[in-house]
């Protein structure tokens, strides 16, 4: 056995050695069933490039399943495509795609002509539904107009005329619109409108931010257009502007100062400010201070500033004037003097100064003292050794109050009418709108 197994080792030894190192290069053959003729593959390719426009002039020919294409081609996007149809034919070994593309302006405008006359071909025969469409549009835009410029149900309600105008332009847009929705439904076209909701969206946005002043502005407008913080000729204070108000615009209000200027502040600052208005109510309280020796009786002094403003003219008896002591100072105790006064008949400013006048007068023919500040200044001198006494500290006495002289009895509270006048003549002369009711017929109040 072992003999055996020796012999049969011996025999296939050699035989694998020299199987090792051979390389098979040799490629398999391959087998071709049932391959088509040349002039089927041609006869196929030709069928299916006449069907297409562009592919008519395509010369064809085949040999030994090489497929040669000849001839000029409209463009290149057309010499690609039969190429790679002629690459998925059977039977096709190789392509010599040697189209040449037409540089001819016929040529070129041909495709362009051919897309032209079949949409005028569609277009007429959708010309009724195109005519019906436009009929739509049209008689929801006329509805929408009609109804824009029925705004009495609005202003029942007591609505400002820009809040009016708006409104009607809201009506109008809706009415447009739903004729527009009908328009593309007739047309078969709705997908449409998301792509236009879409792009008006991104539209709004970005002039939302390029216009956000103007906005802000025109939507505060409708806001005090419609709640009526102020009036025509109303005396008003924002922030530290004040002016009589001329006109509201839908962007700013103009207010006409007291010297006399044109001002204009954006209705968004009007809107998000502080605003006084001094005309609304047509009694007005002036106060100033007054500063007394501390010596003095304030019982006096008060009773005697309250005389003074009661008999002056112009100071209300009621509310009646009042006078409270302020704060106890260094040299001098201050008392604040309040008085009220109808501006409608009254200059507030006038009023004020004549009051400080003539409580001024009264106090000093009384002989009221109103004392300035007092300042003690200590001088030393410096020890020389021969022991002379320090300089004593010298104060400065207060002056005395002057004596009275004749108090002219002429007080002159009247209205200023320097504005006034000025006021109206820009309101007869001037174009520019205004959202504001008329103005009345007098006009109180003073800043």
């Amino acid at each position: 056995m072992k003999t055996l197994l020796v012999a049969v080792m011996l025999f296939w030894l050699p035989g694998y050695g020299i199987a090792i190192p051979q390389d098979h290069t040799e490629a398999a053959a391959i087998k071709v069933v049932n391959a088509p003729q040349d002039q089927a593959i041609a006869e196929r390719l030709r069928a299916i490039t006449t069907s297409i426009a562009g592919m008519e002039h395509i010369e064809i020919s085949v040999q030994a399943g090489v497929l040669t294409l000849s001839g000029d081609i409209a463009n290149t996007q057309l010499k690609s495509d039969v190429g790679a149809i002629a690459n998925r034919l059977e039977g096709v070994v190789y392509v010599q795609n040697q189209l040449q593309e037409q540089l001819a302006v016929r040529s070129r405008l041909e495709p362009a002509a051919e897309k032209f006359r079949e949409m005028l071909s569609t277009t007429v025969q959708m010309l009724p539904l195109l005519l019906l469409a436009v009929l739509a549009v049209l008689v929801f835009s006329l509805g929408g107009s009609w109804l824009a410029n029925r705004g009495a149900l609005l202003r029942r309600l007591g609505l400002s005329e820009l809040a009016i105008n708006l409104g009607m332009r809201f009506v109008r847009l809706i009415i447009t619109g739903i004729g527009i929705l009908i328009a593309l439904e007739l047309l078969n076209a709705t997908a449409l409108v998301s792509a236009m909701l879409g792009v008006a969206g991104v539209i709004g946005i970005a002039l939302g931010f390029a216009f956000r002043n103007i906005v802000e502005n025109y939507l505060a407008g409708v806001l005090l257009s419609t709640r009526n913080p102020f009036a025509i000729g109303d005396a008003i204070q924002v922030n530290n502007m004040n002016g009589k108000v001329v006109r509201l615009t839908s962007r700013d209000t103009v207010l006409m100062t007291l010297d006399g200027n044109h001002l204009r502040i954006p209705n968004s600052l009007i809107i998000t400010s502080p605003m006084t208005n001094f005309s609304r109510n047509p009694l007005r309280r002036f106060e100033f201070n007054v500063g007394v020796s501390v010596d003095l009786d304030l019982l006096v002094v008060r009773q005697l500033a309250i005389a003074t403003l009661q008999v002056m003219p112009g100071i209300l008896t009621e509310p009646r004037p009042r006078v409270l002591v302020q704060e106890l100072g260094d040299s001098a105790v201050t008392v604040r003097v309040f008085a009220w006064i109808d501006q409608q008949k009254t200059d507030f400013l006038k009023a004020r100064s004549e009051a400080i006048r003539l409580v001024k007068a009264a106090f000093d023919h009384a002989g009221i003292e109103m004392p300035e500040p007092i300042y003690r200044i200590h001088m030393a001198e410096a020890d020389s050794g021969h022991g002379k006494a320090p300089a004593q500290p010298v104060a400065s006495a207060p002056a005395r109050p002057k004596k009275p002289g004749n108090i002219d009895p002429t007080v002159d509270v009247s209205t200023d009418d320097s504005i006034e006048q000025q006021f109206h003549a820009e309101l007869t002369q001037s174009n520019e709108e205004n959202l504001l009711p008329a103005a009345k017929k007098s006009s109180a109040g003073s800043t």
